[in-house]
């Protein structure tokens, strides 16, 4: 069985143009000047640069079949609050922007966010391992977030749990024996993944803490003068391994290095074994999203061949 034809690349355009479109008069609406617009990144989200106004407007536009714009909305204020309260503190993110109202604005069917124009430097490439190091200074600073946020909110469980079952019906996406490992896996790991005292109990003794959620070290803008932490989309409350999963036995050893020096926990490797699987899982949930998205085909191939080169999560055989 198949499902949704992928978008073309003309349909693809289309879908850019109108956030686009809708950023620029949202913009307006909220008193920017906006006379011309400058299209920074488009994968899961358009971030639309709005000139001359130093603003930044991040458009979400590939999104689960169970989004809508209240849950978006919901997400989105909590990255703002956590942003500014990091920002306020010192700590070096790029921050939601000053001149309008730190709240998800509503226009044309998206929910966007806007933000701070940051000059990146672009004179050197990010070093990632370097990165993981800093991700020990951010948890220190998160540590203190005095803000409600839900335990391991950015696994998204239902998102893998959809996928999984869209996936069923796309055999030209992903093979059935690839989806019975997948099933299998998250039998054993969704229970964990929603309930902080099942976590606790399989793990007992890790403390939980506001955590970015989406891969810190990969979310690290170079700046002129300083590096800065962005994109607190999945701000979550769980164990640091989940900042940590995916960077691999180098960058977990800078991040230890540093929680060693800061004072802070080092990763435990049976949490980052857990994380790890949650994460390939996503990774897999993600083919999902190809008819919306068809480059993550290819973008998440790697991580299908690594996947399937390692052993089975514990309990899952």
């Amino acid at each position: 069985m198949t499902g949704p034809a992928f978008l073309t690349p003309q349909q693809i355009a289309t879908r850019t143009a109108r956030a686009v479109d809708a950023a620029v008069h949202a913009g307006r609406d909220l008193g920017l000047t906006v006379t011309d617009a400058e299209v920074l990144y488009d994968v899961f989200s358009v971030v639309v640069r709005l000139t001359p106004a130093p603003v930044v407007a991040r458009v979400p536009t590939v999104l689960p079949r169970h989004a809508d714009l209240a849950g978006l909305a919901r997400r989105q204020r909590a990255e703002l609050a956590v942003a500014r309260w990091l920002a306020d503190r010192g700590v070096p993110v790029i921050a939601p922007s000053p001149l309008v109202a730190p709240e998800p604005v509503h226009r044309d069917g998206f929910s966007m966010t806007f933000w701070e124009y940051v000059h990146p430097a672009t004179d050197r490439e990010p070093d990632y391992v370097a990165n993981a190091g800093l991700v020990a200074g951010l948890h220190a600073a998160l540590r203190d977030y005095p803000g409600r946020l839900s335990f391991l909110s950015a696994a998204e469980p239902q998102f893998i749990d959809d996928g999984l079952a869209q996936l069923a019906e796309r055999g030209d996406l992903l093979g059935p024996a690839d989806l019975a490992r997948a099933r299998r896996e998250w039998q054993v790991l969704a229970p964990v993944v929603r309930s902080a005292e099942v976590f606790g109990e399989l793990f007992p003794g890790v403390v939980l803490q506001p955590l970015h959620g989406d891969c810190p070290a990969a979310n690290i803008v170079p700046g002129v003068d300083v590096d800065l932490f962005a994109d607190f989309e999945m701000v979550t409350w769980g164990p640091v391994e989940w900042d940590l999963a995916g960077v691999g036995a180098a960058g977990v050893a800078a991040y230890d290095a540093a929680a060693r020096s800061a004072g802070g926990r080092q990763c435990d490797p049976a949490v980052l074994r857990f994380v790890d699987a949650v994460g390939m899982l996503r990774g897999v949930a993600c083919l999902a999203l190809a008819p919306q998205l068809p480059m993550l085909v290819d973008a998440v191939a790697p991580m299908l061949d690594q996947w399937r080169s390692t052993s089975p999560y514990p309990g899952s055989a």
